[in-house]
């Protein structure tokens, strides 16, 4: 072989490995709106919070280059399903509903689900607390169903919300006398300025299989190869000490939970 010959090989081979180690592109679907202290939109307009920087560790770890992309809450699944996304990071619960749709990672965190109301009212996050009550939920989500289950029709009037924000606005304004979320995108709230009106009413009895068992990557079925990356990478970066560095810069508790 002559030396230009060698050359012209080795460069394929550099060329063939190059084209090799590209990472693969991934776009990562998000909730339009700010869900702090998950994810919300920085003064610049650049995505930030606890679920950019464990969308930031999974991806590195699994060589992955996630795009971030903004979808409205209530579409996120049908764009996931008909290929505008392919992954969901956006604390969606793993329920038996959506697993008849889409599939799902292991999970990556698990926290309760909590009722705010007015420090004014007296009532606790029960069916009899709640009684005659308007609270308010963000439509799409495990909130709103276990809310019409337990506390009405007939009990308490269900408001249902486009976001998150819209509902705790709307309880911080009195129209409506109660908000369920995740206890801790609620207390994200109770500690903004707009909050300062209300507090914890307490936690819902847990029902698995409406709230699910945790939060995990949403996925397209039979996308076996990118979940068993992203599995790997959930897995590996709460072994080295990933996950629990970033996750100190916003809770004093484990997010990852029971």
């Amino acid at each position: 072989m002559t030396s230009i010959a060698k050359t012209l090989a080795v460069a394929l081979v550099l060329s063939a490995a190059a084209l090799g180690a590209q990472a693969q592109e991934v776009k990562v679907g998000f909730a339009a709106e700010p869900y702090p202290p998950f994810t919300s939109p920085d003064a610049n307009g650049k995505w930030v919070g606890w679920e950019v920087e464990f969308m930031d560790a999974i991806c590195a770890e699994a060589k992955l280059k996630c795009v971030i992309t903004p979808v409205a809450w209530d579409g996120i699944i049908p764009a996931l399903t008909s290929k505008k996304i392919d992954m969901i990071i956006g604390s969606m619960s793993i329920t038996e509903e959506r697993l008849k749709t889409i599939d799902f990672s292991d999970k990556y965190y698990n926290t309760p689900t909590g009722i705010i109301g007015p420090k004014s009212e007296k009532f606790d996050a029960t069916p009899e607390g709640l009684k005659g009550k308007v609270i308010g939920v963000q439509v799409s989500t495990v909130h709103q169903d276990y809310a019409t289950k337990y506390f009405g029709p007939g009990a308490a009037e269900i408001k249902e919300y486009q976001t998150q924000d819209e509902a705790d606005q709307d309880l911080a304004a009195g129209r409506v006398d109660a908000v369920q979320a995740d206890a801790i995108a609620l207390d994200a709230f109770l500690k903004s300025d707009a909050g300062k009106c209300c507090e914890l009413k307490g936690n819902v009895k847990d029902d698995t299989a409406i709230l699910g068992a945790g939060v995990g990557v949403g996925l397209r079925k039979g996308e076996t190869d990118l979940k068993s990356k992203i599995n790997a990478a959930i897995k590996a970066i709460r072994a080295n000490g990933t996950y629990d560095k970033f996750s100190k810069r916003y809770f004093d508790f484990d997010i990852y939970g029971g």
